[in-house]
């Protein structure tokens, strides 16, 4: 998916309010972090808010999670991209099958954008998937 550069966005942080800063990814990650840019809670790290930008853009990956959140949306594309991998569906039909099971629009159907309840319910239902398909490890 390629994405234009498009100047800072304006992010809001969800839990504290404040605006959010697009940084380079060392500012948190440390010197040699794989990833480029992250906008970052400007009250980081007294609130520990960021997301991932698009590479070569300014464009955010979602909204800004907490490390609990993070850490959910990393275990929910864990569980959904496994469907794919595993050669259960294609990529496409992957996320058709999210958008279809979640009544989501196409825009909508991007776990960056996930809360804990939705990152929560994908997971259960990629593992029914999973399970459903004898897939081991489900």
């Amino acid at each position: 998916m390629k994405q234009k550069k498009k100047g800072n966005q304006k992010v809001t942080c969800p839990y504290c309010g404040a605006h959010a800063v697009l940084r380079d990814a060392g500012f948190v990650y440390g010197e040699g972090a794989m990833v480029e840019k992250l906008y970052v809670c400007s009250n980081y790290p007294a609130c520990d808010s960021y997301v991932g930008v698009f590479r070569n853009s300014d464009i955010p990956k979602g909204t800004l999670a907490n490390s609990e959140l993070r850490n959910k949306r990393i275990r929910a594309h864990k569980s959904f991209d496994a469907i794919w991998k595993e050669g259960i569906m294609t990529r496409g039909q992957t996320y058709q099958w999210m958008q279809h099971k979640f009544s989501l629009t196409k825009k909508q159907a991007h776990i960056g954008y996930f809360s804990d309840y939705m990152c929560e319910e994908l997971i259960r239902s990629c593992e029914d998937v999973l399970k459903n398909n004898m897939v081991k490890g489900a």
